[in-house]
């Protein structure tokens, strides 16, 4: 099989399975939003909420322990107002009410009660008010992914504040003058009970650093807060995150006739590519041109002088076969067979040889390397319509 036609038949075959596929019956795409491939940024008056919750809290410092753990609790509170810039990163800001109760080692500490003593310590209790800021993380959407209709969410958060401390003297509260500053983290246990509300647990620790001395000589302690709260959060519209469009293109019903027939035409074209590899992979046949005579001179009818333009078609000719001395030419005269008489025919010949043998050694050409004969046949033999391609010489390599 030819190269050309192996190529051909791949090409073929290829289309063929190309045109299969199209005939079969287009199915209807659809589009939908995919949270699974990233979300869209919303407008900066979208996902905003506002969050108010109530709990209790822990106090925790270097004397605290000696006071009872249930004489420890104290209620706290709090209201943020917040946004979500994509589903895993938001903020909120809002005010923070915090009571503490613990334990101090005299009268000069602030927030003591008086006549309120555990053994050698007195029991002190004061509030913290302040504004909070908190930069939130939602877990549940980084790790798991969004999705508008999740009931749970966990949210991680830091913050800090600045609280004002309030203590009870002459049977109202006032300004202790301690402003102390705060660092917090929690985490927020959030369920969606609507579209609109969500419910939460939000559990955190808050780590406080205040002047603790009434006196003249103030000295800061460290202490922290344990605190649980429960929240209710209002979402404002716009509440969900869009999702990038993408096209869902439904499978084909049955697609197994399809699939053994491309199949099919798979090992038709690996067998036609292995047919073309062989066939590359061949020998090219060497083919012996056959140059023919060096040169041909024509005759009219009945002449065997050369004319003035074949003269120098001889001497030109002449001038190669000079050129390698170890070359033999064979000089061969004709005369077509359907005029004249043999015995003119036979003169012809050997004079036109003849003829063409004396230019050549004038021009250089060594007796040597010349054979002259003459041949009766026809030199084309292609009738005698063409009779005059038979009155001629020819000039050959000698083989």
């Amino acid at each position: 099989m030819k190269k050309a036609t192996l190529i051909a038949a791949a090409c073929a075959l290829f289309c063929g399975a190309q045109a299969l596929v199209a005939q079969e019956p287009a199915q209807e795409v659809t589009y939908v939003n995919d949270p699974t491939q990233g979300v869209l940024l919303n407008r900066m008056k979208d996902n905003w909420f506002i969050t108010a919750e109530g709990g209790a809290g822990i106090y925790f410092a270097h004397k605290s322990i000696h006071r009872k753990l249930s004489d420890r609790f104290a209620p706290a509170a709090s209201i943020y107002v917040g946004k979500w810039f994509s589903p895993v990163f938001g903020g909120r800001v809002g005010v923070n009410w915090l009571q503490a109760k613990g334990l101090a080692t005299g009268p000069e500490y602030i927030g003591v009660l008086p006549g309120e003593t555990v053994g050698s310590y007195y029991k002190t209790k004061y509030n913290e008010i302040g504004p909070v800021f908190d930069v939130m993380v939602n877990l549940t959407n980084w790790w798991c992914g969004y999705r508008p209709n999740r009931i749970y969410n966990a949210t991680f958060y830091v913050g800090a504040g600045a609280y004002f401390t309030f203590t009870k003297q002459d049977d109202s509260w006032k300004n202790a003058k301690d402003n102390i500053m705060t660092l917090r983290a929690g985490i927020i246990n959030s369920f969606n009970v609507s579209k609109q509300v969500q419910l939460s647990l939000d559990i955190r620790w808050s780590g406080l650093d205040g002047l603790q001395n009434m006196g003249g000589q103030g000295w800061n302690e460290d202490y922290m807060d344990l605190q649980a709260y429960l929240g209710v959060t209002y979402l404002f519209k716009n509440r969900e995150w869009n999702a990038p469009v993408v096209p869902v293109c439904p499978e084909p019903e049955n697609c197994d006739a399809l699939r053994a027939r491309l199949a099919a035409a798979d090992a038709r074209i690996a067998d036609l590519e292995a047919q073309l590899k062989d066939c590359l992979a061949r020998p090219v046949e060497t083919v012996v041109e056959n140059n023919g005579p060096l040169a041909t001179v024509y005759y009219p009818i009945g002449v065997s002088r050369l004319s003035r333009e074949n003269n120098r078609v001889v001497k030109a000719i002449a001038h190669v076969m000079s050129q390698d001395s170890n070359k033999k030419y064979v000089v061969t005269g004709w005369a077509d067979n359907y005029t004249g008489t043999d015995n003119i025919n036979i003169r012809l010949r050997k004079n036109r040889a003849e003829g063409v043998k004396k230019v050549l050694l004038a021009n250089g050409v060594a007796e040597s390397q010349l054979t002259v004969t003459t041949n009766n046949g026809n030199l084309s033999d292609l009738g005698e319509k063409c009779v005059a391609l038979d009155r001629a010489v020819t000039i050959e390599e000698a083989k």
